[in-house]
């Protein structure tokens, strides 16, 4: 299966790697690399994960993220990579402003 990544995912992921960085110089670069394995699997396990709203949410392994992607004609599109610790409201107000 394809998978496809919006744009507004590619910023969640830069967003995240700056935060990282920020913590410890170097993190940010295994946080891109881990959330980008975990982006790749999806081309095996798409469509498995449960529904939040009208997303599947997919959690990383090792970063406390969520990934948020719809099947679209047979693709995994990418629609945001989330922080978890975030407020539940910020999440929502998120993934109701990407929503189709």
């Amino acid at each position: 299966m394809k998978v496809r990544i919006l744009q507004s995912a590619f910023n969640d992921l830069d967003a995240g790697a700056d935060f990282y960085d920020e913590c410890e110089p170097g993190v940010g670069g295994y946080f891109i690399a881990s959330l980008l394995a975990d982006i790749d699997s999806l081309a095996f396990y798409g469509g498995i994960h449960r529904v939040i709203r009208v997303y599947h949410r997919a959690l990383s392994k090792r970063f406390p993220h969520a990934i948020y992607y719809r099947m679209e004609d047979g693709c995994v599109v990418v629609h945001a990579v989330l922080d978890c610790r975030r407020n539940p409201r910020w999440i929502a107000r998120q993934l109701k402003s990407r929503s189709p």
